[in-house]
């Protein structure tokens, strides 16, 4: 249990109840971790209200965009406030305004102590975004450094570039 209370995952596909309204989902999964019930409302206000949906606390998730379903998978995984999240394509689909706002959310997250662990195969986010990028090509890591390094040992190429030259013997 304790180190369930360390992490946040947000999953590439959607796993919520899609009849239940955004609080309620918010405020049931602060019950699996143990969050007593006089402090949900305030937390689930504030992600909420971080996250730009407050508007919609009413709303059954079914009723939602997609990137405001991407934005409660999200605080769905924060209520705890875990010290890691871990994300898996959590911007797949998302329009550009959604996928800036939600970025700067994340950076300030990071900035304040909670480590992000990204899965994406947009490889400009994981450039503009990560500090530290593996590259995985048929299950394995083929590749682990930090940006700054990978990148200089490509001759500053893109990092999609770079993606492409080591793995164009396997594909």
């Amino acid at each position: 249990m304790e180190a369930r209370q360390l992490i946040g995952l947000v999953p590439q596909d959607f796993n919520f109840d899609i009849f239940e309204k955004v609080y309620n989902i918010l405020y049931y999964n602060a019950g699996y971790f143990w969050i007593p019930a006089k402090e949900r409302p305030a937390r689930i206000e504030k992600i909420l209200k971080d996250l730009g949906l407050w508007e919609k606390k009413d709303a059954m998730a079914m009723q939602l965009s997609g990137g405001m379903k991407r934005k409660l998978m999200i605080a769905r995984a924060l209520i705890h406030q875990p010290k890691i999240l871990i994300l898996d394509e959590p911007t797949a689909g998302v329009d550009v305004e959604t996928r800036k706002t939600m970025w700067e959310y994340l950076k300030k997250l990071n900035k304040d102590g909670t480590t992000i662990l990204l899965t994406t195969h947009y490889l400009e986010e994981a450039e503009a975004l990560c500090e530290r990028i593996a590259i995985i090509n048929k299950g394995k890591i083929i590749k682990l450094d930090t940006k700054q390094a990978l990148l200089k040992e490509h001759g500053n190429k893109k990092l999609e570039e770079i993606f492409l030259h080591l793995t164009k013997n396997d594909n």
